[in-house]
C-alpha cells in the first residue's frame, strides 16, 4: 500500500456550537486553577469586596466561588453563558485601554462546555435570586427563582467529565490544589481591598481581611507570603511621570533557589513578563549568589493606554507600548533601592536552631524607599602596617565601654569587642551582638571603591588586538550591535561592522584582554535583540574588579587592632550593597538581646 497516498480533502463546514465551545475551553481552561482564575476575575469585575472560594479534590471534583458583587439580571443570564457576550467592552476602542480583568466573554461558556455548571445570582433590585444549570454546555432546565444574597455563586463540578482525553492529563489532587492555591494567592495579593476566604475539602486554608494601608497589607502578606519574606523585605514606592512602582522587595540575603516568590502586577493584573524579570534580575545582579533568585511583590501602575493586555488567551502576559521606558524605570527604581540597603535599614538575623518561639517573633519588615539616611564620615585613618584604609566616626574610640553604653548612641554595627579566630569581628550595638565576616566586608568595600574609580575615569584603557576578531552573526544582531556601538566604545571596545552578517573587534578593554571576547559580544547582541538593553560588557569588567577586590581584601588569621576593626565597621555602614560580598555571601549578621535572653531562658 502506498503510504504517501493523497487523501481527498474534506469539505469546509461550520463547526457545531458545542464543539466550538470545547475548542475555546481548550484555550482558556487548562486545569482547575484556570477556571478558578476566570471566576475570581469575574467576581472582581463585578465589584465584589468579599469572595469565598471552596475547592474539593484539588478542584477536579468541585470549584465554587461566591461573591457579594453586583450580580447578573435574570434576563442577562443566557447571555452570560453565551460566547463572546460581555459587559466589559462596547467598541473596538475599548480593547486598547482595558480597565477590567476579564473581557473576552468566553470564560463561562468555555467552562460550562467541559463541566456541570450551576450559576446562582441576584441583583439589588430583585426580590429573589435566580439559578441556571447546565451540563456539557447545554441547559438542563429553565432558569428558576431561588433565595440568594446579592451577588453571584458559580459552582463547577466534574471538570472534563465529557472530555476524558483531557481529564487524564490532570495531575494528582495535591498538585492541582497547589496550582489553585497559587492562583488565589496571586489574586489576593493584587486586590488588598477584597476580603477572601479560601476553603479546601471543608478546611480553611486562610481567611484574609481587607488591607487599607501598608501596615495592614504587611499583615495580610504574612499569610500569603510567610513570615520570612515579610520580615526580610523592604517597602518601596516610587513615581516618575506616569509610572508608579510600589510593593515589597526581599533583602538580598533572603533569596530563593527558584522563582516561587515573585509576584508582579500591572494595573492590578497578575502577569508574567520576561522583560520585567530581566530588569529585576539585573537590579540584583551584584548582590546575589549564583543560581539564586530575588523575591518580590511589586505593583506597576501606568496609563491603561500604554499597555496591551489582549495578547494571550489566559491574559497572563502583556505588551508595553513603551517597553524600553518601562524596563528602565523598573530597573533604576529597584537598583537604587537595593544599592541603598544599609546595616541601619536591614536586619540580617543569625540562623538559629531549636530557638524557642523563633517563628512567632515579630521583626521589622523594612523601610520605605527614600527614607534611608546615609551616614557621613568626616575623616580617614590608615592602619599601622598600611594595609587597611577606612573611614571612622569623628569621635574617640578609646572611650570606655560603660561610657558608650550610657550614651546609647551606637552606630548601626556598633563597636568592636573582639576578633574571633582571625575570621570574624564581634561587635556590640544598641540591640545586641553583631558578627562581621571581615574578609567579605572588606571585599565589598574594595569592590565598590574600584567601581567608583572606574566610573570616574573619562575613558577606559584599551588594548588594541594584533589580530582583529571577526564574528559572524545574524543580520538582526549586527544591526543591534551597530546601534550600541557608541556605548561599546565608551567601555573600551572598538567594533566595526564588516558586512551585514559580520562584525570585527579591533580593540578591547585592558581589563578584559584575557577574557573570551567573542562570547561577550555574542551575549551582548543576544541581550540587545531580546531586551533592547544589556549589561554584559559592564558585568564582565565588574567580574574582573570583583576578583581584584577578593584578592586584595584582608585575609583570615590576620590580627586586627580594635581601631582597625571599628574602621572596617564604619566603612561597611556607608558603602552600597553592604549586606553581601561580591559573591552574594552575607557580610554581617545580628543577634538581638531578646534572642540572647531566650537562649538562656531569662525572664521565665
Amino acid at each position: 500500500m502506498n503510504r504517501m497516498q493523497k487523501k481527498t480533502p474534506a469539505k469546509i463546514q461550520l463547526l457545531d456550537d458545542n464543539l466550538v465551545n470545547q475548542i475555546a475551553a481548550g484555550e482558556v481552561i487548562e486545569r482547575p486553577a484556570s477556571l478558578l482564575k476566570e471566576l475570581l476575575e469575574n467576581s472582581l469585575d463585578a465589584g465584589a469586596t468579599e469572595i469565598r472560594v471552596h475547592i474539593d479534590r484539588g478542584g477536579i471534583k468541585r470549584v465554587s466561588v461566591s461573591d457579594n458583587g453586583s450580580g447578573i439580571p435574570c434576563e442577562e443570564i443566557p447571555l452570560a453563558v453565551s460566547r463572546h457576550a460581555t459587559s466589559k467592552l462596547n467598541s473596538a476602542e475599548d480593547l486598547f485601554h482595558l480597565s477590567t480583568l476579564g473581557f473576552r466573554g468566553e470564560a463561562l461558556p468555555s467552562i460550562a462546555a467541559v463541566s456541570r455548571l450551576t450559576l446562582q445570582t441576584r441583583v439589588a433590585d430583585d426580590e429573589s435570586g435566580y439559578e441556571y444549570r447546565s451540563q456539557g454546555g447545554k441547559a438542563t432546565g429553565e432558569i428558576r427563582p431561588i433565595a440568594h444574597p446579592i451577588g453571584t455563586t458559580v459552582e463547577i463540578e466534574d471538570l472534563f467529565f465529557n472530555t476524558p482525553a483531557r481529564r487524564k492529563f490532570l495531575r494528582t489532587d495535591r498538585t492541582e490544589f497547589n496550582y489553585c492555591d497559587t492562583t488565589v494567592r496571586r489574586i489576593a495579593l493584587g486586590n488588598p481591598d477584597v476580603a477572601i476566604d479560601f476553603i479546601r475539602d471543608g478546611k480553611t486554608v486562610f481567611q484574609l481581611f481587607k488591607a487599607e494601608n501598608v501596615a495592614t497589607m504587611s499583615k495580610r502578606m504574612i499569610k500569603l507570603c510567610g513570615h520570612p519574606f515579610t520580615d526580610q523585605s523592604m517597602y518601596i514606592d516610587h513615581t516618575v511621570d506616569s509610572y508608579t512602582l510600589e510593593g515589597w522587595i526581599g533583602l538580598p540575603t533572603f533569596s530563593r533557589s527558584q522563582r516561587d516568590l515573585q509576584y508582579f502586577f500591572v494595573n492590578g493584573r497578575p502577569v508574567t513578563d520576561h522583560l520585567i524579570s530581566h530588569a529585576v534580575k539585573r537590579a540584583y545582579s551584584d548582590v546575589l549568589y549564583h543560581g539564586r533568585f530575588p523575591t518580590f511583590v511589586l505593583f506597576l501602575k501606568l496609563n491603561s493606554k500604554l499597555v496591551d493586555v489582549n495578547v494571550h488567551p489566559a491574559k497572563n502576559e502583556v505588551r508595553f507600548r513603551e517597553s524600553r521606558m518601562v524596563y528602565d524605570f523598573v530597573f533604576r527604581t529597584l537598583n537604587r533601592a537595593v544599592a541603598g540597603i544599609s546595616p541601619e535599614d536591614s536586619e540580617v538575623a543569625l540562623p538559629l536552631t531549636n530557638s524557642p518561639d523563633r517563628n512567632s517573633q515579630t521583626r521589622p519588615s523594612g523601610v520605605i524607599f527614600g527614607s534611608q539616611q546615609r551616614i557621613q564620615m568626616p575623616r580617614s585613618v590608615q592602619s599601622s602596617d598600611g594595609g587597611l584604609i577606612a573611614s571612622i566616626w569623628d569621635m574617640g574610640l578609646n572611650k570606655s565601654k560603660s561610657e558608650d553604653q550610657e550614651e546609647k548612641d551606637f552606630p548601626p554595627l556598633g563597636y568592636a569587642i573582639a576578633q574571633i579566630k582571625g575570621v570574624y569581628i564581634l561587635a556590640e550595638n544598641k540591640d545586641g551582638l553583631i558578627l562581621v565576616d571581615m574578609h567579605a566586608a572588606h571585599e565589598r568595600i574594595t569592590y565598590e571603591s574600584l567601581k567608583q574609580q572606574l566610573d570616574s575615569q573619562e575613558s577606559i584603557e584599551t588594548q588594541p588586538l594584533l589580530v582583529p576578531i571577526r564574528i559572524a552573526m545574524s543580520f538582526s544582531e549586527v544591526r543591534c550591535l551597530e546601534s550600541y556601538k557608541d556605548d561599546l566604545n565608551q567601555l573600551g571596545f572598538e567594533l566595526e561592522v564588516f558586512a551585514e552578517d559580520q562584525v570585527v573587534i579591533r580593540a578591547v578593554p585592558e581589563l578584559l584582554k584575557n577574557n573570551d571576547i567573542e562570547t561577550i559580544i555574542r551575549d551582548t547582541a543576544s541581550d540587545l535583540l531580546e531586551h533592547g538593553t544589556t549589561d554584559r560588557p559592564q558585568n564582565e569588567i565588574h567580574e574582573v574588579l570583583s576578583s581584584i577586590a577578593c584578592h586584595g581584601a584582608v585575609r583570615a588569621n590576620r590580627k586586627l587592632e580594635i581601631l582597625e576593626m571599628n574602621a572596617l565597621l564604619r566603612q561597611i555602614e556607608t558603602v552600597e550593597r553592604s549586606g553581601q560580598c561580591n559573591h552574594g555571601r552575607p557580610t554581617w549578621m545580628s543577634v538581638t538581646m531578646a534572642e540572647l535572653d531566650k537562649w538562656f531562658m531569662r525572664g521565665r
